[in-house]
């Protein structure tokens, strides 16, 4: 049998690939269709995630969510994002009977791995108009080094 030497390239999308990272996005898609799940109002959550060489810059939609009810927690290159939607509607008739009311609660919650360290005392979050954006400088120091052959 012969040994093959798998190549693997850190800056191909596969090369950053993590299995566990996006299971909950994975049972979303594959539990939808038997569990009749809609994907209206609070369905999960949406991230962008773009970089710079100093920064990872993220943008989590939270439409209809409180800033109060949203936490972000870093540890390492793992950043993870939760948000409880408490969203009560009601409308009234002329006489100030309920004619109709709706409610929606839950729980959302996203987890990934950034290729590099993030500088937590650094980082920053604001919420503006249902988006989260989230400023996460890399740590100074933590891109590996290459080993010299004796």
């Amino acid at each position: 049998m012969a040994n093959h030497l798998i190549r693997r390239d850190p800056q191909h999308p596969l090369g950053r690939f993590d299995p566990f990272s996006d299971m909950e996005e994975f049972m979303h898609d594959f539990f939808a269709p038997v569990l009749h799940v809609r994907d209206v109002g609070n369905g999960r959550m949406r991230v962008d995630i773009s970089e710079t060489e100093q920064t990872y810059l993220v943008q989590a939609d939270l439409p209809g969510v409180s800033k109060d009810d949203i936490k972000v927690s870093i540890d390492g290159n793992r950043v993870s994002i939760s948000a409880e939607r408490k969203n009560e509607r009601e409308t009234r008739d002329a006489g100030g009977k309920i004619v109709r009311s709706e409610r929606e609660y839950g729980q959302q919650y996203r987890s990934f791995v950034l290729p590099q360290e993030v500088d937590d005392a650094g980082a920053q979050a604001r919420y503006q108009d249902g988006v989260l954006l989230l400023d996460l400088p890399k740590k100074e120091g933590t891109g590996g080094r290459q080993l010299a052959i004796q």
